[in-house]
């Protein structure tokens, strides 16, 4: 599908335009899956498609991470009661999720809209009861044809609040916003254009089924709620649980992305001839150590990005009750890390690729934007990463080191040993914080423990990546394709040690030879590395057709721009 047409680059287009245009992917790509339902239940088939659909439309990403995941999947996720959910699978009514509000965003448990139960008529009454309480940012406007929604509101049972469920709620049909819904659209932001906008009820009247219910919460006919879980913030994270889902759905299309961006300028870089050393004498971009060295850094990052997302999207379709918390905790480190260096790895991609990748049609320049988006979406990275960093200061045992004897710069094993030290180095620092901390100041303990505990997170993303590519790389069968992984992971874990050389030398884990040893060390690795830079790209298996539509990753670095310009043709996505 992204080779062809449909998701050809279209220049010239307005915002509005765009956003159309997303919705008329979205449409082309469920009339192309077979079973949407099943789908929305497939966590390795959601992360794949956002994987694929990333690099060619950010707004598409967007769209369909809403539908598939966070609203077919909280419909699937709850009991259905006979649902009818076939105006949903064929996009009759495009889905979205509205939870967080404009004053409640990471506090997100503090929401303020309300669903009052009405016993006269056993429905329920969707209410904001403030203009903080308006639903922030969905997508939630008449383009694209009509929508519903699942509704995070305060279940109130005569004057009692329940905790906060999901509602499903009609919001537009063919001839506008339905009665109690009130649209505004929000001003134009970073990245491909969505058609955001800020989301109101006035006491809309919900039937009795609009309430989704599953085993953490029941509402019988006489307004009883039963539930296995013991308190209404459980309750609320069961609900929305879909959120965990989103983070790898996120992350996976920004791994799209910062692997789009490395196939461009890996290929730009062998294509693009620039003066050699003799008179006369043109030679590639990448013959360079100042260029191919920078791109080999961000390939093995890519590579150990894609790695530990397999794993970990592996361990979250496999998840039971025992592990959820561990599994949940880890989805969302893999997302502040995987989303933050696809946006570093983008930037050094784009810088690479000089003023060609500042033009849109070169297919890099927007990625840094839209990697953006995913950033902040289904979770802050800063602030998952506190939350985590607050539960592993003591409720984490550091990996140990390898059990092997210590061995040079260039022994996967012993680099990895390095790397685990990290991680205890900082959680015995954010330990020793905590303690000391001012014990009449809870604010300030975790203020002076906090810098050192989100380092202890960082080690321990990097150390679960290294972990993943190592496992990825033993179970290559070719003799050649194990060797080059092993290289490539050696490179890794290089870059991810010498930043951390002062800490390792302080506590013994270096000493000052293998410090002064390891650029030289570097280098040799990227020196070996350096000639396999476009088979590593060629491995991503982005398909020719696509390829060839990029200038720039087909060898047409300057005659694209010397052409005259062709009137581009219409799309031929239909709404």
């Amino acid at each position: 599908m992204i080779s062809g047409r449909a998701f050809a680059f279209r220049p010239g287009l307005s915002p509005t335009e765009r956003t159309t245009l997303s919705y008329d992917r979205l449409r082309l790509l469920n009339d192309t899956v077979d079973d949407p339902i099943g789908f929305a239940a497939d966590p390795h088939r959601l992360a794949a498609l956002h994987e694929w659909i990333g690099p060619v439309d950010g707004g598409l990403t967007t769209l369909a991470s809403i539908h598939y995941n966070l609203f077919l999947g909280s419909l699937v996720d709850h009991d259905d009661a006979g649902r009818d959910l076939s105006a949903f699978a064929s996009l009759q009514h495009t889905g979205t999720f509205l939870c967080t509000e404009l004053e409640h965003g990471n506090d997100v448990a503090a929401m303020e809209t309300v669903a009052v139960l009405d016993r006269t008529s056993g429905g329920f009454h969707l209410h904001t009861p403030t203009p903080g309480a308006q639903k922030f940012m969905p997508n939630t406007s008449l383009t694209g044809g009509p929508k519903s929604a699942v509704v995070a509101a305060r279940l109130i049972v005569d004057d009692n609040d329940q905790g906060i469920f999901l509602f499903l709620t009609p919001l537009s049909d063919e001839n506008g916003h339905l009665p109690g819904v009130t649209v505004r659209r929000l001003p134009e932001r970073t990245g491909t254009p969505v058609d955001h906008a800020l989301t109101a009820f006035e006491h809309k009247w919900l039937p009795r089924e609009a309430l989704l219910q599953a085993d953490h919460g029941r509402l019988d006919h006489d307004g009883m709620l039963t539930s296995n879980l013991g308190n209404r913030r459980k309750r609320f994270l069961r609900s929305i649980n879909r959120v965990t889902m989103g983070k790898l759905c996120m992350s996976a299309g920004t791994l799209g992305m910062a692997r789009a961006a490395l196939t461009i300028a890996v290929r730009h870089a062998h294509s693009r001839l620039i003066a050699g050393t003799g008179t006369g004498e043109r030679i590639a971009l990448a013959a360079h150590r100042s260029h191919h060295s920078r791109l080999l850094d961000t390939l093995a990052t890519a590579y150990a990005m894609t790695f530990l997302h397999r794993t970990v999207v592996d361990r979250f379709a496999a998840h039971t009750e025992e592990d959820r918390e561990e599994v949940e905790r880890l989805a969302a480190i893999t997302k502040g890390w995987i989303t933050w260096q696809a946006r570093r790895i983008t930037t050094e991609c784009r810088e690479r690729c000089g003023a060609q990748g500042l033009f849109p049609a070169n297919g890099i320049s927007e990625l840094s934007a839209n990697i953006e988006g995913g950033i902040t979406a289904e979770g802050d990275n800063l602030v998952i990463w506190v939350k985590a960093a607050s539960e592993m200061v003591f409720g984490h045992r550091s990996a140990p080191p390898d059990a092997r004897p210590p061995g040079d710069l260039s022994d996967l094993p012993h680099l990895r040993g390095l790397l685990a030290q990290v991680e205890t180095i900082w959680q015995t620092r954010a330990r020793t914080a905590l303690r000391e901390g001012p014990s009449d100041d809870p604010l300030g303990r975790w203020n002076v423990t906090s810098e050192a505990a989100l380092e202890m997170v960082s080690a321990h993303a990097r150390l679960q990546a290294a972990d993943a590519f190592t496992t990825a790389a033993d179970r290559a069968t070719a003799p050649g394709t194990r060797a080059l992984l092993h290289s490539l992971c050696r490179l890794f874990l290089l870059h991810q040690i010498r930043n951390h050389t002062g800490d390792l030398l302080a506590e013994g884990h270096l000493t000052p030879d293998q410090v002064r040893t390891l650029p030289k060390t570097l280098d040799t690795t990227v020196a070996d590395l350096a000639p396999q830079m476009m088979t590593l790209v060629d491995a991503f298996d982005f398909p020719a057709e696509m390829l060839s539509a990029i200038p720039i990753a087909s060898g047409g670095s300057i005659s694209w721009l010397a052409e005259e310009e062709e009137t581009p043709k219409p799309s031929p996505v239909q709404h």
